[in-house]
């Protein structure tokens, strides 16, 4: 059965002090809150993760990070690499948001050898993939999604993409207040199971977790996790509140 998750991502929000009074509270909230069967993921700057992570003692809450290098190491300033995000205790790292598509340029080769690196070092993936406004009202969506797809992921052994999260964003929807209906969310969500399903079987269709990620808060969250292959979010600005993402993560 596939795992249901909430990931929040923090973005380039909140000092060191500031997230480690916020990890030490959705800690302490999740002990007597238990997941019980979902998992909840705080994908911190990458300074906070260190920190963040020895913090997180709840079963089912991990830290993750947000971005990573393709690279395992050498002269590449100011980037860190998936070997690193791992000794920090971290166990996942989002790839492909639609920000590192569109303000550093990441394109589809780029997030695959990403994505392997990640992989060859023991990471959980998150790999993003959607559509901006245009694409949409062109309806080229499906399209837009399937190619990312196909060359950001469907290039992976079966067993390294079994490792792997999908996030769905529709780029419309992130940071605007507008939300992709639950209608739109089911319809995309359920296309990229389909297109597992062509490429790696049924099996591992049915076992492939799709989170939903675009303007998710505690006022809509139940209404689109209600979709059968919506298997929880990839949280953005409603991870840093706890009673809202709290809220989220009940709600899943």
């Amino acid at each position: 059965m596939r795992k249901k998750i909430v990931a929040g991502n923090w973005k380039m929000n909140m000092e060191l002090s500031e997230g480690v009074a916020f990890a030490t509270a959705i800690n302490s909230y999740f002990k007597d809150h238990p997941l019980k069967d979902k998992e909840v993921i705080l994908c911190t700057p990458f300074i906070h993760l260190g920190t963040v992570s020895s913090l997180l003692t709840v079963k089912g809450l991990t830290a993750g990070a947000q971005n990573c290098n393709d690279h395992k190491s050498g002269a590449f300033t100011g980037e860190i690499s998936a070997v690193m995000i791992r000794s920090t205790g971290a166990a996942s790292v989002i790839i492909g948001h639609s920000e590192r598509r569109s303000y550093y340029g990441e394109d589809d080769t780029l997030l695959a050898a990403k994505t392997v690196e990640a992989l060859r070092n023991g990471l959980r993936v998150i790999f993003c993939c959607g559509e901006v406004l245009p694409e949409r009202e062109k309806n080229n969506h499906f399209e837009v999604v399937r190619r990312q797809l196909d060359k950001g992921l469907f290039t992976l052994p079966v067993e390294e993409f079994r490792k792997c999260v999908i996030a769905y964003e529709p780029v419309w929807a992130i940071g605007t207040g507008v939300t992709a209906t639950p209608n739109q969310a089911q319809e995309m969500h359920h296309f990229i199971r389909d297109i597992i399903k062509n490429q790696y079987g049924p099996d591992v269709a049915s076992d492939t977790t799709i989170l939903y990620g675009g303007s998710c808060k505690a006022s809509n969250a139940a209404e689109l996790f209600a979709n059968p292959d919506v298997d929880g979010g990839l949280i953005g600005g409603a991870s840093l509140a706890k009673d809202e993402f709290c809220s989220i993560v009940n709600a899943l």
